[in-house]
């Protein structure tokens, strides 16, 4: 049956009268949903018992409790989610008073990038609106369970490519920032993306922030390890965001994982220079994982720390960033749904 679950305003006022309730009833269940977030419709208590035998005979509420969880050493937790036939990977981080949800948006992903773990999966399907919040709903409840922190942020950098699955990403931001929503400010929520054709519909319709993956300045050099280039350059990347004001709320950041000697030389610090000469950002480098052994070695803590000072010194505030649930597979590019082995 069709869940009610990443549904917005409109469509939850239509489901409501096709069951033969008032409009009114839509509003209802918006607040059921996503403001006191229940999982069965008994809870609805201000909608009548026979509108709620009706809704509950074409419709369900769509959400799921994850099958398996590990929990890391320094405290990160991933949980493992059952949606139709394939399953879905996502990662709590907690940091002080804060807590960074890093959701899923397809099972699997397709953009086949030579460094990540994640792409060795190949793409199993894109995700519901519905699949995505039941990510959010259900870590935020177990976390509160588990007398940790409710969730803070959201980052779409988990398994998938968002821009590939834009409509559905799309609903569940507007969900999550509406008023008849979870009311979050779009501040909160950063959507990552290789760079394809729909990042350009992403800015137009969005306010949250946006995350490139970008790992190289240079196009000949990107295009080796990552296929998207061909769709989108990157100097087409950064000439599309050029065109955008991020002055004000919006902020555009790169990520950037370190391999010692192809992609943390000089010659690679002064393109970046370059290239995002003119554009407010900041850089995200993100340390390689030595145990994924394919090709890449990681740069060195030394060279590492040059390369963020060169760029700050230079104009572009570059940060280390900090690596989170390795010892469980739930760092940067390792979401390979190990749970289920």
């Amino acid at each position: 049956m069709e869940a009610l679950l990443g549904k917005t305003l409109a469509e939850l006022q239509e489901a409501a009268m096709s069951v033969g309730l008032q409009k009114f009833a839509g509003k209802q269940l918006a607040e059921w949903l996503y403001v006191k977030r229940v999982s069965s419709f008994s809870q609805m208590t201000n909608i009548s018992l026979k509108g709620r035998e009706a809704l509950s005979a074409r419709y369900i509420i769509g959400r799921r409790a994850p099958v398996r969880e590990a929990v890391s050493v320094d405290g990160t937790r991933k949980s493992l989610f059952e949606v139709g036939n394939q399953f879905i990977e996502s990662v709590y981080i907690p940091e002080d008073d804060r807590a960074t949800l890093c959701v899923s948006s397809q099972a699997g992903c397709k953009m086949g990038c030579r460094f990540c773990m994640t792409g060795t999966l190949g793409f199993h399907g894109h995700l519901s609106a519905a699949d995505i919040l039941n990510q959010v709903f259900e870590i935020d409840n177990i976390a509160v369970s588990h007398q940790l922190s409710a969730l803070s942020n959201l980052v779409f950098m988990g398994e998938g490519e968002p821009m590939d699955n834009l409509d559905n990403v799309l609903r569940a931001l507007e969900i999550m920032t509406a008023d008849y929503g979870c009311a979050w400010s779009p501040k909160r929520i950063t959507v990552s993306t290789v760079g394809i054709p729909a990042m350009k519909r992403f800015l137009e319709e969005s306010e949250c922030h946006l995350a490139v993956s970008m790992h190289n300045p240079f196009s000949v050099e990107r295009k080796e390890i990552m296929p998207a280039e061909k769709m989108m350059s990157i100097t087409d990347i950064v000439a599309l965001l050029k065109q955008y004001d991020w002055s004000h709320q919006r902020r555009v950041s790169f990520e950037y994982i370190c391999w010692a000697e192809q992609n943390d030389t000089p010659r690679h610090a002064k393109e970046l220079l370059r290239l995002l000469r003119g554009l407010p950002c900041r850089i995200n480098l993100i340390r390689f994982h030595e145990g994924v052994d394919r090709g890449f070695p990681a740069s060195d803590e030394k060279q590492m720390e040059w390369f963020r000072d060169y760029l700050t010194d230079n104009g572009i505030t570059t940060t280390i960033r900090k690596s989170r649930g390795e010892d469980i597979l739930a760092a940067c590019g390792m979401l390979v749904n190990s749970l289920t082995r």
